[in-house]
């Protein structure tokens, strides 16, 4: 077998690709299974989505399932990288109709760069602050309709304002042994690794 060239390749590689692949969070799955064939069918983009939980639950293949399900892009960034209004700005700019924007950590927006989100997440706009002093002026960009989808290991954190612009939010729990099982065979099936049921257990 061929390694990956790369630890992030290696790790996506053994990410299931739909819903139909993707072990436990059966009730959240259910969820997006239902907004993405709605949305499908009125031929719309999908609502914007808050997943949160606990590390390592599969936020970030989720977010990569529903924009394959949804024959989107996908877009992915962190709340910590987004340090300024006009990387915030370039982001929103260079997505196109239908994309998806993935938030990972989106409790560590700081809270100017939430405000410019809520026009974006409303209305799909941009509203930018050029110049400053007397020669401040306001500058309104139209944004093509787009799905954020936003992570969190705090949702405690995401402040009340930002949380409320989201369609759906939906918590991943921890997988029981059962599960996890399934997980072991299926990642030592991809990388034609020999495991028995007890080694699976272990």
């Amino acid at each position: 077998m061929k390694p990956p060239e790369s630890d992030a390749a290696f790790e996506v590689s053994l990410r299931p690709p739909m819903f139909s692949e993707f072990t436990g969070q059966r009730k959240v799955c259910e969820r997006l299974e239902l907004l993405v064939a709605a949305a499908k069918k009125r031929h719309d983009v999908l609502q914007h989505i808050l997943l949160s939980g606990p590390p390592g639950l599969g936020k970030t293949t989720l977010a990569n399932i529903i924009a394959r399900e949804m024959d989107a892009n996908i877009k992915n960034t962190s709340g910590p990288v987004i340090e300024k209004a006009g990387e915030l700005a370039g982001l929103l700019t260079s997505l196109e109709k239908g994309d998806v924007l993935f938030i990972d950590e989106i409790h560590r927006l700081q809270p100017t760069i939430e405000e410019y989100l809520y026009p974006a997440m409303e209305d799909y706009r941009l509203d930018i602050i050029i110049d400053q002093g007397p020669q401040a002026r306001s500058l309104r960009l139209q944004l093509p309709k787009f799905t954020l989808i936003g992570a969190t290991t705090r949702a405690g954190m995401v402040s009340a304002p930002l949380r409320s612009r989201f369609g759906m939010t939906a918590r991943l729990d921890y997988y029981n042994a059962e599960e996890m099982q399934k997980i072991v065979r299926r990642s030592a099936g991809l990388l034609d690794v020999q495991i028995d049921d007890p080694g699976a257990a272990e």
